[in-house]
């Protein structure tokens, strides 16, 4: 009885119109939750990232020691010269060797060119150097197996110029002078031999005016000072440039390559470069080809080699650009040469 009082509607023509419109009405209400309920999973997942990382840290195997059991010498390094023996690296247990039984010695006070297309190794061997990845074989400086010794203890006594200056929010001095190890007249004096001090000069609190994020109120170019300007207060006996000209202009980088000759020319420079006329005019080049070691020698004599490596790289830098960077490197050969022979 009671169904019979029910309407049937069997076609949708026997829907009036008030009920088309509350069906509408209502299918456009549900859509309000749907899109909140989108929101709220995105922002979930996006805020799941940071306990993903979190999680894939805690992962990580630690570090080696950072201070030795023997205490090393407050002297060492004393002279900078590096040997690798048998020298191997790779990042984890599953990723591929990346570098390949480099075997070499750098002598002391030595300025080194390390060249290679990408992928080549180039950075690895100074990731290697400073132990951010542990490598197997040896890394001996002035004798002493940088492989045994604490982790504080040896990078502290390297300097490096990355490719992108790090800079952190803070004044000025603290950025040049992080543990208050200098006085201000030393800090003046890094800055006015990188060319830096009229910058500061003319900026509000002087060395300690605020640096932004990343230190931004500063250019590309500055920045890289900055660190050069690190580098020359710390004075250690080893410097690494990796990639550090490859994002200033040309003016900037003639004038941090005349600080290097000038002021570390009683340390040994190891310089990581894709510009060939940086390094032509290094003592010696070396040329790293998918993680192995291909030559190493003055860039002139390795020039004479038809085949060789180098010669392949000046090649494909242009005819112009080739003929120039010959003749830096029979220049910097012949000066060498007659340094050479006036100490014999």
């Amino acid at each position: 009885m009671i169904l019979d009082c029910i309407p049937k509607y069997s076609t949708a023509l026997d829907l009036t119109n008030g009920l088309i419109a509350l069906a509408l009405t209502y299918s456009i209400l549900f859509t309000d939750p749907f899109e909140v309920l989108v929101r709220l999973s995105v922002e979930l997942e996006d805020y799941m990232t940071s306990v993903e990382r979190v999680l894939a840290y805690t992962d990580l195997d630690e570090e080696g020691e950072r201070t030795s059991i023997d205490p090393l010498s407050p002297t060492w390094p004393y002279a900078g010269s590096i040997c690798f023996a048998n020298l191997c690296l790779k990042y984890t247990d599953e990723s591929p060797v990346i570098l390949k039984n480099i075997t070499l010695c750098i002598k002391s006070q030595e300025k080194v060119g390390i060249v290679g297309r990408t992928g080549a190794g180039k950075s690895s061997l100074m990731a290697a150097l400073f132990r951010l990845a542990e490598p197997t074989g040896v890394i001996s400086i002035d004798g002493i197996n940088v492989l045994k010794i604490g982790l504080q203890e040896l990078r502290e006594k390297i300097s490096v110029i990355p490719q992108d200056p790090v800079l952190f929010s803070g004044t000025l001095r603290r950025n040049l002078d992080p543990f208050d190890n200098y006085t201000d007249e030393q800090l003046w004096k890094a800055l006015e031999q990188v060319q830096l001090n009229d910058k500061v000069e003319s900026m509000s609190g002087k060395l300690y005016m605020e640096m932004s994020e990343s230190g931004h109120n500063f250019s590309v170019g500055q920045r890289q000072l900055v660190c050069l300007a690190r580098a020359l207060l710390c004075y250690n006996k080893i410097i690494v440039l990796d990639e550090a000209t490859a994002n200033i202009d040309h003016k900037t980088n003639c004038q941090i390559q005349q600080t290097i000759r000038k002021h570390f020319c009683d340390c040994t420079v190891l310089t990581i470069s894709h510009r060939l006329n940086t390094v032509v005019d290094c003592d010696r080049i070396m040329v790293l080809d998918l993680g192995e070691l291909k030559e190493f020698d003055h860039p002139h004599i390795l020039l004479q080699k038809e085949d060789g490596y180098f010669k392949k790289l000046v090649e494909l830098t242009g005819r112009v650009q080739e003929v120039r960077l010959q003749a830096q490197a029979l220049e910097s050969y012949q000066r060498i040469s007659l340094i050479n022979d006036q100490h014999a």
